[in-house]
């Protein structure tokens, strides 16, 4: 199939799972950039904010896809509700002749459920609970739905967004289980999938700079240095089109069969495929994780 190099998604259908903000919206628009039209969902709606208050909201993603010269087409979808989910499956299916290219599994909403620095016994066990169905059980149904599209067409590519390579500690068990259940899924579906040819990874962003993280710091796009002096390491922090562009990267790469199965990274896709970040910098946590002496791929 002849591609346009500027375009090379052009022509293909994509779902962005959780693209109201951060690294959800920035894989959209890169997706968009990238030719594709892509389905945005979350929570957040002009007027309806999700339980996070946030101010961002889907139809902006949508808007700032097509912008990018892309489709960004919006539906607001609780991940966590089956028949949501059914009825944004239907639609696509009906809309777009039954095809279905990319899934992104990027739903997450956990801010509020983590209690750092605290044990596992002593944290609220609802609220950790609450973290798997949320950050977890919503990816799976939502593949669930998602994948038999690809199943039909033998093609198709399932991105499971997670936080870090491998199986290692994450500080806290509730958000690791959450944050390596996503990982594993991608292998498992990896694995079942495979005779389908249809693809299955997770990638990881390195320490992102997103609307809340800059919030958080009390900085901006144009200053975030400045938040260095607050934490150190956010000044190799990466903007979240940097995971955008790896992933539009992993979805026009016509092998990406032979990475199914794999637990990818920003900065790894950044080496093979030759990117760079939106401000030109070429961010890589990974090497900077093996100099601080991080856990980060055990």
């Amino acid at each position: 199939m002849h591609t346009n190099e500027n375009k090379p998604l052009e022509g293909r259908i994509a779902v962005v799972a959780g693209a109201t903000r951060g690294a959800g919206r920035a894989i959209a628009m890169k997706l968009g950039e990238a030719g594709a039209t892509v389905y945005v969902t979350g929570r957040s709606t002009r007027g309806n904010p999700s339980p996070m208050r946030r101010p961002e909201t889907i139809e902006e993603t949508a808007e700032l896809v097509t912008a990018r010269g892309g489709l960004g087409i919006y539906q607001r979808v609780d991940h966590t509700e089956e028949s949501q989910v059914k009825a944004l499956f239907e639609r696509i299916a009906d809309e777009q002749n039954g095809r279905l290219d990319l899934l992104v599994n990027d739903v997450w909403g956990g801010e509020s459920l983590v209690q750092w620095g605290t044990g596992f016994w002593e944290s609220s066990l609802a609220d950790g609970l609450f973290l798997q169905r949320q950050a977890v059980h919503s990816h799976l149904i939502t593949s669930y739905y998602g994948a038999p599209l690809m199943v039909k067409r033998k093609q198709g590519l399932i991105i499971e967004v997670t936080d870090g390579v491998g199986y290692h500690y994450r500080g806290n068990l509730y958000y690791s289980l959450a944050k390596i259940g996503v990982s594993h899924l991608a292998q498992a579906m990896a694995a079942e999938l495979k005779p389908h040819g249809i693809a299955a990874v997770s990638v990881t962003p390195g320490f992102l700079r997103s609307e809340e993280m800059l919030e958080h710091f009390g900085v901006t796009e144009e200053n975030w240095q400045e938040a260095g002096k607050k934490d150190v390491h956010f000044l190799q922090s990466e903007t979240p089109y940097f995971v955008g562009q790896a992933i539009a990267s992993l979805a026009a790469d016509p092998n990406v069969l032979d990475k199914t199965g794999q637990l990818l990274s920003s900065w790894g896709l950044s080496d093979e495929y030759g990117f760079v970040d939106a401000d030109g910098r070429r961010p890589h946590w990974g090497r900077y994780a093996e100099e601080q002496g991080f856990n980060q791929n055990q």
